[in-house]
């Protein structure tokens, strides 16, 4: 099964219709799922949110950071029933096409995501990563779009922790959770006790938010475009980069992460 370019059509396949039997998948089958993408990809190009949008999108390109070669996304949720996670998701095929990151250099993690909704991202030409990574996903020296929209803050604190140096996160671009509204909604105790690579990357990161739209204020609210400069991340002091202990959270009441093992998906 495979989706035309641009157009996000898988093939069809002849279907013989049949009862459904116990413990089998319910819900909307792969064709009616991306049909439905479909339709929330024009809805966000026919309201004006996408233009709008663009700007923010393209703003960590305005200055020599090199544009994302790969994307890695997390915390999507069910986007065959939930319609939030569906537009979540035509915005970041849209990104893509922006961006011109192909959808094979894109992979995706949810343990929510059903055997369709999987076969859905499939014929899409989208990956599926294999394992629970807990955020924890190194660029290695490639430019790379972290799609977390809506994720928990722990999350966000790993995936930095993972990249804890001023030439990794350079690379680095993260459209999820304010970090400004974060910081804003925690006593900062809290901050540098439990989210400590958040509290510490604040002065070397530029934050553009998303616009508000009417119709979307529940599915991109509290959204940001993140990057870090390289020249900012160098004016940090050698202490912040000295600290590299792994996030055990042992102490945090509202984790918002999914573990390992785990199948719950991990919005907040």
């Amino acid at each position: 099964m495979a989706a035309a370019a641009g157009g996000w059509r898988a093939g069809r396949a002849r279907r013989r219709r049949r009862r459904r039997g116990r413990g089998e998948e319910s819900g909307p089958g792969t064709e009616a799922v991306l049909r439905r993408l479909r339709e929330a990809r024009d809805d966000l190009l026919s309201s004006g949110f996408w233009a709008a949008s663009s700007g923010a999108v393209r703003a960590p390109l305005s200055g020599p950071a090199e544009p994302p070669a790969r994307c890695v996304c997390y915390g999507l949720g069910r986007f065959g029933r939930c319609p939030a996670a569906r537009y979540q998701l035509a915005f970041l095929l849209l990104l893509l096409e922006e961006l011109r990151v192909p959808p094979a250099r894109c992979a995706l993690f949810d343990p929510a995501f059903s055997a369709r909704e999987a076969a859905a991202l499939r014929a899409l030409g989208l990956r599926l990563l294999p394992e629970n990574e807990e955020g924890k996903h190194g660029v290695q020296g490639a430019a790379t779009l972290f799609y977390m929209v809506h994720c928990g803050k722990a999350l966000y604190n790993n995936l930095l922790w993972s990249n804890w140096s001023p030439a990794a996160l350079s690379k680095l671009v993260i459209i999820g959770n304010s970090f400004r509204g974060i910081e804003e909604r925690l006593l900062s105790r809290i901050l540098e006790r439990d989210y400590s690579y958040i509290a510490k990357v604040l002065k070397g990161v530029e934050e553009v938010a998303l616009p508000s739209h009417p119709r979307y204020l529940d599915t991109f609210n509290d959204t940001s475009v993140h990057w870090f400069p390289l020249d900012k991340l160098q004016e940090l002091s050698s202490e912040v980069w000295d600290f590299v202990e792994e996030p055990m959270y042992q102490d945090c009441e509202d984790l918002e992460i999914i573990r390992k093992g785990e199948g719950a998906t991990a919005k907040s």
